[in-house]
């Protein structure tokens, strides 16, 4: 995914972090000319955690509708395509027909109640 022209450059504003519910999630899509970035953000308290929006199962997005990335309690994100369940803050797979192998992580960090790349 490095050489995504549409993945937001380091220090680029992506929401404020009341914009996230918590715990909560929210999907980003960035685009550059025919290139597409999909990415998704969790937030567990002041904790923030970025994904690469696609199933290391299937390749496809995770939420089928709108920013629901994560299971009703909001303990685990899962993907909408097969029920595979992942821990919020490293992405790795803990059900499902991708147990073990992990969400591709995008770097992010909370400056001055933004979230911003990393």
């Amino acid at each position: 995914m490095s050489g995504n022209l549409a993945r937001p450059a380091a220090g680029t504003t992506l929401c404020k972090l009341d914009e996230i519910p918590d715990p909560g999630a929210k999907g980003r899509l960035f685009r550059a000319g025919d290139q597409l970035f999909l990415g998704f953000l969790v937030r567990r308290g002041s904790a923030v955690f970025g994904y690469v929006d696609r199933c290391p199962h299937a390749g496809m997005p995770l939420a089928a509708v709108g920013d629901r990335y994560l299971t009703r309690r909001g303990d685990a994100i899962l993907c909408a395509n097969h029920g595979a369940l992942f821990r919020l803050s490293d992405g790795v797979c803990t059900s499902g027909p991708c147990a073990g192998l992990a969400l591709m992580p995008w770097p992010v960090r909370v400056r001055d109640g933004d979230v911003v790349a990393a």
